[in-house]
């Protein structure tokens, strides 16, 4: 496994990241809400891609994981400019973006970005536009009126945060209403038990998508993480599909 290298940002901040060199294109695991490149799957990625020879990018978001910053300033476009600016950074010339959750409406805003230079897409429980579905009118309300939410966390004993910063930024980069301009390969994983992101979303954004190279994989057991060895067996083989 590589090393965490820093990246330091136009803001000062570092951002931590590993790179492993390999075939292009480079798989970018985008991690979900206050996750970080810790995580099973994103652990799985790079050690499949570490395998294969292939080129891999983990990463964490500025106030998340070992990167600087605080959770409280984050943004949608924020991570979004971040993760470019790295990926620019390393020199990196086309990518294959995997995202989980959250990761996955970013990755949408980041294939948006890069244009051509992004070649296919893998979202895992991908949550697009969750700042319109994922909350009560009252919750949004208070979000609006610039309050902080705290939500019941089902995977820690600390209860989630949504700031208002987060929530009105996200508000700006709904991507289901119109058509996603993405033309490349796209495959979407998602648990019908998800108890987090109704798996209808991923039908909803294969619609929007203008690829008609999509496909939806339904886990009629799978929860929202999708991180049992089964889950990411069908992970690491769409990937590996993917190399066509």
């Amino acid at each position: 496994m590589t090393d965490v290298t820093r990246f330091t940002l136009p803001s000062g901040q570092q951002m931590a990241f590993r790179h492993l060199p390999g075939t292009a294109p480079t798989v970018v695991f985008l991690p979900g809400y206050m996750s970080d490149m810790a995580g099973s799957k994103a652990q799985a990625v790079m050690e499949w891609a570490q395998r294969r020879g292939r080129a891999c990018l983990l990463l964490d978001y500025t106030g998340c994981g070992q990167s600087d910053g605080d959770f409280a300033d984050g943004r949608l476009s924020k991570w979004r400019d971040e993760v470019v600016a790295l990926i620019d950074h390393l020199g990196i010339e086309t990518v294959q973006l995997v995202g989980s959750s959250m990761g996955g409406w970013l990755m949408l805003l980041i294939a948006e970005a890069l244009g051509e230079r992004a070649k296919a897409l893998v979202g895992i429980a991908p949550a697009p536009d969750f700042t319109e579905w994922g909350f009560s009118q009252s919750q949004r309300i208070e979000l609006a009126s610039g309050r902080t939410i705290h939500e019941d966390n089902p995977y820690g004993p600390e209860p989630t945060p949504t700031h208002a910063g987060f929530f009105s930024d996200g508000e700006k980069h709904r991507r289901l209403g119109g058509e996603i301009a993405f033309d490349g390969p796209v495959r979407l994983l998602h648990g019908q038990a998800d108890a987090d992101v109704p798996w209808d979303i991923s039908l909803r954004l294969a619609r929007a998508l203008r690829s008609a190279d999509v496909q939806v994989h339904l886990i009629k057991d799978g929860d929202h993480r999708l991180s049992r060895a089964v889950d990411i067996a069908l992970l690491l083989r769409e990937l590996a599909d993917l190399e066509g």
